[in-house]
């Protein structure tokens, strides 16, 4: 008896999270976005004028010149940048 309780309950997590996949494939499949699963919200990253890479503007190194400002990836960029 305790053995076809387990494998019910066993068998009611497995269709659960193969119901929860199913979910999120179609939903990816039709472009929606699933409310805050991982928290957060998303951030709008600023590229870097040197390399080109794309970062945060919290996280990245700034200059402020001919009243627009410019982000960089490390100090390195920031000096090329000022160097030109």
């Amino acid at each position: 008896m305790t053995r076809l309780i387990l494998l019910t309950i066993l068998l009611i997590v497995i269709a659960r999270l193969f119901w929860r996949l199913m979910d999120a494939v179609i939903a990816g499949a039709r472009g929606e976005q699933r409310p805050g699963r991982r928290g957060g919200t998303p951030v709008k990253l600023v590229r870097d004028p040197v390399c080109g890479t794309y970062v945060p503007p919290r996280a990245a190194l700034s200059v402020t010149s001919g009243g627009s400002t410019h982000y960089f990836c490390s100090e390195e960029c920031r000096e090329k940048f000022g160097g030109q």
